[in-house]
């Protein structure tokens, strides 16, 4: 998965089809996301010395990766992302339409440099 935290995320199925917001959390063995404002559910709460209300309590759920995509900062449209070896050897996040770099993901190793 090539979505990282504090990318900027349009949701593309689900009840919050078209929504953009920033990835807060990301899990990586579920292949699931936590996108701020995005899949709202109304957790009960007990009262407590905490929460010596009680109640109801929103907060953001997870969602299935496949189910967002990347918003490319050049375009901000939505967009497919890839992974590339630079001249340097390092690997890079790109975005497919644009071709946009979004960062180095894995530092430079010489076999893989360009000579």
């Amino acid at each position: 998965m090539l979505i990282k935290v504090s990318d900027t995320v349009e949701i593309i199925a689900g009840r919050d089809k078209g929504l953009r917001g920033t990835v807060l959390s990301v899990d990586r063995e579920n292949n699931k996301v936590v996108v701020e404002g995005v899949n709202r559910v109304l957790k009960h709460v007990k009262k407590s010395q905490r929460n010596p209300q009680g109640g109801r309590l929103s907060k953001e759920a997870t969602l299935n990766a496949s189910k967002v995509m990347l918003v490319c900062p050049k375009t901000s449209k939505p967009t497919r992302l890839g992974v590339r070896i630079a001249a340097d050897g390092s690997k890079e996040r790109f975005c497919k339409k644009s071709g946009v770099s979004l960062g180095v993901i894995s530092p430079a190793k010489r076999t893989k440099a360009a000579k």
